[in-house]
């Protein structure tokens, strides 16, 4: 584990930080208005967070914010009290698992197999320890029979849930999934809710699915043009139709929550 000095451990003495912290976070893309202006958000310990907002609000800049794929401009991301930055990228890194929108973007080896053992294998672990997490990861996401077949002859679900078990191989404190629901034939977004919901991990869910949101989060918080423009429960926040309207959500035809 990383060597970490007084200052950047910044969990008070006797009491539990939170599993995630942002604080003032800004970013702006080059040659663009800023994507981030300030967000502030904590995450306790076991708790599913879903994000929300429309095409362009921020979200997945966020996403990419936690585990330092992106630098802010301002503001600081903490995880479990440890704040990231140059010297601690890489034990955030094994504390946040990003699992990104596109499979593509994590399966890379020959085999479903080998693409679970990538991750722990390069935060060091060998052996018979690697073994095991990739069996439990495969396991965890009921994709174990699959091991040693190319992730390329997959189903879009199925590559979805091994990207997953890559991200768990590494054991993380907080799960990052952006947009896990995209693209997903109904029966292969309910297999990954009924996996996502017996993990027992703390997560964040960057998502435009509300109904999603609904099933998985019961806190959902909504982003807009680069800040926090609500915290709510989920419910509470999806029932304010004047809300979602506001800021270019809204829920299936049909659907009505009270």
């Amino acid at each position: 584990m990383s060597q970490v000095t007084p200052g950047e451990a910044v969990g008070r003495q006797g009491t539990a930080p939170a599993a995630l912290r942002v604080s003032g976070l800004t970013f702006a893309y080059p040659d663009s208005r800023p994507a981030l202006r300030g967000i502030d958000l904590e995450i306790a310990a076991g708790e599913r967070v879903a994000v929300l907002g429309p095409n362009g609000a921020g979200k997945t800049t966020l996403a990419l914010h936690l585990n330092g794929v992106l630098t802010p401009s301002a503001g600081t991301v903490e995880v479990d009290g440890l704040r990231l930055g140059p010297r601690t990228l890489r034990e955030v890194r094994r504390r946040v698992g990003l699992v990104f929108q596109d499979p593509d973007d994590q399966l890379f080896m020959p085999t479903v197999g080998e693409d679970v053992a990538f991750g722990p294998a390069n935060f060091g672990v060998r052996g018979g320890e690697l073994a095991e997490r990739v069996r439990a990861a495969l396991d965890a996401v009921g994709m174990a029979e699959h091991a040693g077949r190319p992730p390329s002859h997959l189903s879009e679900g199925q590559r979805r849930r091994v990207a997953l078990a890559t991200v768990l191989a590494c054991d993380p404190l907080l799960l990052v999934l952006d947009e896990p629901s995209a693209n997903l034939e109904p029966v292969a977004r309910r297999e990954l809710a009924d996996v996502l919901l017996g993990l027992g991990r703390t997560m964040l869910m960057v998502t435009h699915d509300l109904l999603y949101a609904l099933q998985l989060c019961p806190r959902s918080v909504l982003v807009d043009d680069g800040v926090v423009v609500a915290d709510r429960p989920t419910r509470d926040l999806l029932a304010d139709t004047g809300l979602l309207a506001g800021h270019r959500l809204e829920l299936p035809w049909g659907v009505q929550l009270s």
